[in-house]
């Protein structure tokens, strides 16, 4: 039986609106597995008239208040149509990668994973994903979000929900310096003049909270291309080129100026939004719920507004990056009935509806797209026009280490930040460090 044929009581469309974002240990993990993919593990074909059994998920938004009673209703839903119970196992997002890939390698882990779509290198050089290229089959997902999910040509998971990160404004705050949502600054020297006026307004007010740990700091490549950095030339690395170097050289300004913040990760950028405390910040669609639930401003969900990048000069295309959650199948215990759930939760379209109400994250079918709750939704018409339209993958994902790069890039980023480096000698350690990683 198909997961969209689940027997009632799944929840309906109707009543889902009604009810209802790698370190050491897993750096050296990697290097207890082959540099490149070491090959999926035998194909899924979800339960195949076989009886469900009981099965493990994980995932980072379990951790996480605003996200959480989404995926329990889905995994709700599923139990009470299978007649399973679902073991729950969770990590806040900046350990994930880390905590997963050592119970994975570990053998600990089996079942439905929830993966960034980023993470989909490292986690299959495991060899322990199963390729579940016969669970997509026909169930209507769009071609880029099946691409988003595969790596080195084997779909590794399903797509959840593919969208993208972007510069999120409150419309209000960018008014009181006469910038509309719909005219915003179109290139950096534009934008940065924008940011001033901002921090004139006083009051403590950070003009955009942008991402300054070294944990999230990986937000800095998009500037770098909008600078002109491709980042990745075939399998060289070319952060130190100039483009980089101009963008951390440009990045380090907004800091000295106080136009961007010391210690702030993608939470901290959303609270202090929601406090009314920063007038942007980058995010995915998904930090819509939990602004506006943190929020003291009841009207906060009417006010945010998606904005397209700033360009370099006029005329360039504005840079976004490819964001997005997928569900990986790990082999094992339980992973034939947790393909079954993997192909419910991202293509049944009563389960994707339930979702999007409380997340509201762009959906991977062509069916979810196209029906009017999500059409009819302004915040996510106008994210995916002004922000996900342009939106690319990171080019260092083809690479397995890519995280264990991106935090030499974060770390060196960071050393410019304080001043315990100058912009060009961090750029040139951080583009040989991640070269050395390539291998």
């Amino acid at each position: 039986m198909s997961a969209s044929s689940l027997p009632n009581p799944l929840i309906t469309r109707r009543r889902a609106l009604q009810m209802f974002g790698i370190g050491a240990a897993a750096a050296a993990l990697a290097g207890c597995v082959p540099s490149g993919s070491a090959g999926p593990a035998a194909g899924a074909a979800g339960l195949n008239g076989a009886d469900p059994t009981d099965f493990a998920f994980s995932s980072w938004s379990l951790t996480e208040e605003s996200a959480k009673p989404a995926l329990e209703g889905t995994l709700a839903a599923y139990e009470k149509a299978r007649g399973v119970a679902i073991k729950r196992t969770a990590f806040p997002y900046n350990e994930y990668i880390n905590q997963l890939m050592l119970q994975v390698t570990g053998g600990q882990f089996t079942g439905a994973a929830h993966v960034d779509v980023a993470w989909l290198g490292s986690l299959a050089a495991t060899g322990k994903l199963q390729d579940v290229s016969a669970l997509a089959s026909g169930r209507g997902y769009t071609s880029s979000a099946l691409q988003a999910a595969t790596f080195d040509g084997v779909q590794y998971a399903l797509p959840w929900t593919i969208g993208a990160i972007g510069l999120v404004a409150n419309s209000e705050t960018l008014g009181k310096v006469g910038v509309a949502p719909d005219a915003f600054p179109t290139t950096v020297d534009e934008f940065e003049k924008t940011l001033v006026a901002l921090k004139g307004l006083g009051n403590g007010l950070i003009p955009y909270a942008a991402s300054t740990k070294a944990a999230q700091l990986k937000d800095i490549l998009i500037w770098m291309q909008t600078f002109g950095s491709p980042l990745v030339d075939g399998d060289t690395v070319t952060i130190g080129d100039d483009a980089s170097i101009e963008a951390v050289t440009w990045y380090k300004g907004l800091y000295d100026q106080g136009l961007i913040a010391a210690d702030v990760d993608r939470f901290d950028a959303r609270s202090l939004f929601a406090q009314g405390r920063a007038a942007m910040y980058d995010d995915a669609p998904v930090g819509r719920a939990a602004v506006t639930k943190e929020s003291p401003d009841a009207n906060l969900a009417s006010k945010l507004a998606p904005v397209s990048r700033p360009v370099m000069k006029a005329g360039d295309t504005p840079r976004a990056l490819v964001w997005g959650g997928a569900i990986a199948v790990v082999n094992g215990t339980g992973a034939a009935t947790a393909g079954d759930f993997a192909q419910y939760a991202t293509s049944d379209l009563d389960a994707i509806l339930a979702d999007y109400a409380l997340r509201g994250l762009p959906p991977a079918t062509t069916e979810a797209l196209s029906s009017s709750e999500v059409a009819a939704d302004t915040f996510g018409a106008q994210f995916s026009e002004r922000i996900t339209a342009t939106a690319s993958s990171n080019p260092l994902w083809k690479f397995t280490a890519y995280s264990q790069i991106e935090s030499a890039i974060a770390d060196n980023v960071q050393a410019v930040l304080i001043g315990s480096a100058s912009p060009a000698d961090a750029m040139k350690r951080a583009g040989e460090a991640a070269q050395k990683l390539v291998g």
